[in-house]
């Protein structure tokens, strides 16, 4: 009894760093968001949407085909269009009373970019394109995962290093993107970054070169990462650094897990944050200085996760 209570005191600490890495991470999404442009945004960009990539690698195992795909499409792709057409009715009663005008004003053309997503959705629907790129990835990187449980097969590079180029060639050539779809190759290629890492066993030393890697896309020497749009910065070297400053982040998770509660909190509640943030900032950005903006931009988000919660059905339709 005394090493299953053990096991079931790992098993929530495995839990709570997870939850606190993705605190972290939602909150270098929210501050970038917050502050839209100087060396902060730039710092944020240089790294917070490769973070959840790699974790989501992290936490990937092989799954049926068939039954993952369908998970997938059902659990992700039912949030999504709820929170959307949420924000959607949202802006057509709070822009009209502003005196302005709805984002989508013009029915039924408006309604091609609103599912056509990813780069056709700006201002309070900007995250949107994270979601589906994240579900396609996982779907794809489920399907190679499925031929080659294990990481380190040496086949596994020759399917990364085109989908590499691919992803460069994209970003280079095109500009639309449809649901994120654009930024689909790099995804997968940070999930198997994030599948690999487990395998690499930590050692002290390797603070020094990863610190090294992280602080130049850190502090603006490196070209920073705007993933919506499939620009990664320098080839290669800006996404280790955004690889480097996120294995960093996910060993100071799991030092600081048991004291993080409040981090923590937020992490389970990044799915309701990631969607709602923007909305929060585009309305109230107006009338609020930089630091209320970011507390508005968590705290409300943090509000509807909590109301949410009470409810089963809103549970399954929103979480």
């Amino acid at each position: 009894m005394e090493y299953r209570g053990h096991d079931r005191r790992q098993a929530q600490f495995r839990l709570d760093w997870v939850d606190v890495a993705r605190g972290l991470g939602i909150l270098a999404v929210v501050i970038g968001h917050v502050w839209t442009r100087g060396p902060l945004r730039d710092a944020m960009y240089s790294f917070h949407m490769p973070l959840f990539f790699l974790l989501s690698g992290m936490l990937s195992r092989p799954h049926d085909v068939g039954a993952f795909t369908r998970r997938q499409l059902v659990s992700q792709m039912r949030p999504y269009a709820a929170f959307l057409l949420l924000l959607i009715l949202i802006d057509q009663i709070i822009e009209p009373l502003k005196g302005g005008r709805p984002i989508f004003h013009q029915w039924p053309e408006d309604m091609v970019p609103i599912l056509l997503g990813g780069f056709w959705l700006r201002g309070p629907y900007t995250i949107f394109w994270f979601v589906p790129c994240l579900m396609m990835a996982r779907i794809l990187f489920n399907v190679a995962l499925g031929r080659w449980p294990d990481v380190l097969d040496r086949r596994w590079a020759l399917l990364l290093l085109p989908v590499l180029v691919l992803a460069y060639v994209l970003g280079w050539w095109l500009k639309a993107s449809p649901l994120g779809m654009l930024s689909v190759p790099m995804a997968f290629v940070l999930l198997w970054v994030g599948a690999a890492w487990p395998r690499v066993r930590w050692r002290g030393w390797m603070i020094a070169p990863l610190g090294a890697m992280a602080a130049v896309g850190l502090t603006g020497v490196l070209p920073t990462l705007n993933m919506k749009v499939a620009d990664y910065g320098w080839p290669l070297l800006s996404v280790a650094s955004a690889i480097a400053t996120s294995l960093l982040l996910f060993r100071l998770s799991a030092l600081i897990a048991p004291l993080a509660a409040p981090v923590a909190a937020v992490g389970r509640a990044s799915l309701v944050v990631m969607y709602c943030h923007v909305a929060v900032i585009h309305y109230l950005s107006p009338y609020l200085g930089k630091p209320w903006l970011l507390l508005a931009a968590l705290m409300i988000p943090l509000a509807i996760d909590r109301l949410i919660r009470l409810s089963p059905t809103a549970s399954r339709f929103l979480l």
